[in-house]
């Protein structure tokens, strides 16, 4: 499973916004690491930078010296909606002859097809094979007068996930959709005001963390402060990955911790699924606080089998075979010596297609595992994600596919068992009707077209007539 997208929003005359936008987005760089991008405001103008790779690739002194104001957003990417191209780094830059607006999006809207080929039957041509800029496009063509009213119509018009970030050349302005899939955070600071997709970037750059941002609401900040605006908000569904994986256990959501919720779901495997073991190890980083919860809630000893490589990240060069071949051993290597002869239970967060799971197991019983016994923090993933999340398409998710006792010989483990949604639930401590369950149930808060695809605008005839995004 991969990440969705990081966004930050910045408000605060007299501070360096360029500078506090980039360790914000260092931050949030577990979010997505394809691109990365900064658009500030002096008041007059909108500049931009973008770049591929990650933030400490995508800026220098330099590009941030140029970017000057008292406004900014910032964004890391991974796409869900169209490809990894330079293009498609955000923030996005939409012009029109009314409007100019910079904006970053994290979520993934399923109605896009429909409201691009509207959009270009009224003369909008478009750059990018992103969804993100068929919202951009869709607020500057609103037939609403004012900024906020054409962001509330469009916000109807929307299907599907998104949070967002947009400036203008005095003001900025965060947008949560009506379900809430994708988290946003206000914070206050110094001279201003900052709004992020998690509170951990809040912690990075010594801001207050204020509240969240609600489903369903616009929150604008400019020089008379922060005003509110809320749109009817009926069904929920927060996404459960935010708790199992995608954000940092330092987070906080809905007001819980995220570490906490990792702890109890250790600690709710090993009571549903006890078994005879050596030793207890998490499969770092996004396991690890699980894997010692279940060590201290069965008694078994806790150990790093294995050691994770972090500088082992998203690079421009390509390995060749041999190194293809090494898999994930340039990532993980194991503690031979402590874990010769032993029964392990290997705790992670998730299978999805299954195909790094069985190396990690294999790499396991070469270093001298006796037993593998493997215990998922989350559910069986049998349905795919449309809203915001590149997960896998149903066909390649290895539980929608096979057995359990398959899925268990495949990976080559001794057992497998993973915690169930009512113990998954129990583990975050929240009201279940909140959250969106789909990739467990099937059961998704809106229709989606079962056929999509992250690429679908790739296949759209480019046109090149009409108002333009910049």
């Amino acid at each position: 499973m991969h990440e969705n997208c990081g966004i930050f929003g910045v408000y605060a005359p007299g501070v360096d916004v360029a500078r506090l936008t980039f360790f914000a987005l260092y931050a949030l760089q577990h979010r997505g690491q394809e691109s990365a991008g900064i658009a500030t405001s002096n008041g007059k103008k909108i500049q931009i930078h973008t770049a591929m790779g990650l933030v400490s690739q995508a800026f220098t002194e330099d590009d941030l010296g140029k970017l000057e104001g008292s406004i900014a957003i910032g964004h890391n990417r991974y796409s869900t909606a169209g490809s990894t191209r330079p293009a498609n780094a955000q923030p996005l830059l939409i012009n029109s002859n009314h409007q100019s607006i910079a904006l970053g999006h994290n979520g993934n809207i399923v109605n896009a097809i429909v409201l691009r080929d509207e959009l270009e039957q009224l003369g909008y041509s478009f750059h990018t094979t992103v969804d993100s800029e068929i919202i951009g496009n869709l607020i500057v063509s609103s037939p609403q007068r004012g900024l906020i009213k054409k962001i509330r119509y469009v916000m109807r018009r929307l299907q599907g996930a998104y949070s967002l970030v947009i400036m203008t050349r005095d003001k900025l302005i965060g947008v949560r959709d009506p379900m809430g899939v994708r988290p946003l955070c206000l914070g206050a600071i110094d001279n201003g005001w900052v709004i992020a997709s998690e509170s951990c970037a809040l912690d990075h750059i010594g801001a207050q963390f204020l509240r969240e941002i609600e489903p369903g609401e616009i929150v604008v900040i400019n020089d008379k402060g922060v005003r509110s605006f809320k749109e009817k908000s009926n069904e929920k569904a927060l996404c459960i990955f935010e708790y199992i994986y995608f954000a940092r256990p330092d987070s906080v959501i809905q007001g819980k911790l995220l570490y906490q919720a990792r702890q109890a779901m250790g600690e709710l495997l090993a009571k549903e699924y006890p078994v005879e073991a050596d030793m207890v190890m998490g499969v770092p980083d996004s396991a690890t606080a699980s894997g010692i919860s279940y060590s201290q809630a069965s008694g078994i000893p806790y150990c790093e089998g294995l050691l994770k490589n972090r500088y082992v990240g998203r690079t421009f060069i390509e390995p060749n075979q041999w190194l293809r071949e090494l898999g994930v051993k340039l990532k993980f290597n194991p503690l031979s010596q402590l874990i010769k002869g032993k029964r392990l239970v290997v705790v992670d967060d998730s299978i999805v297609r299954g195909t790094t799971t069985p190396r990690v197991v294999s790499l396991l019983r070469r270093a001298g595992a006796k037993e593998v016994h493997l215990r998922i923090c989350a559910p069986p993933i049998r349905y795919p994600c449309f809203f915001g999340v590149d997960m896998a398409t149903r066909w390649e998710l290895i539980a929608a596919q096979k057995s359990m006792p398959q899925v268990k010989e495949f990976l080559g483990a001794d057992s497998l068992a993973h915690l169930s949604v009512d113990s998954l639930i129990e583990a975050v401590g929240l009201p279940r009707e909140i959250f969106c369950l789909a990739c467990f149930t099937g059961k998704y808060p809106i229709p989606v077209q079962l056929e999509m695809d992250k690429l679908a605008l790739e296949a759209l005839p480019e046109r090149s007539s009409g108002e333009t995004q910049g």
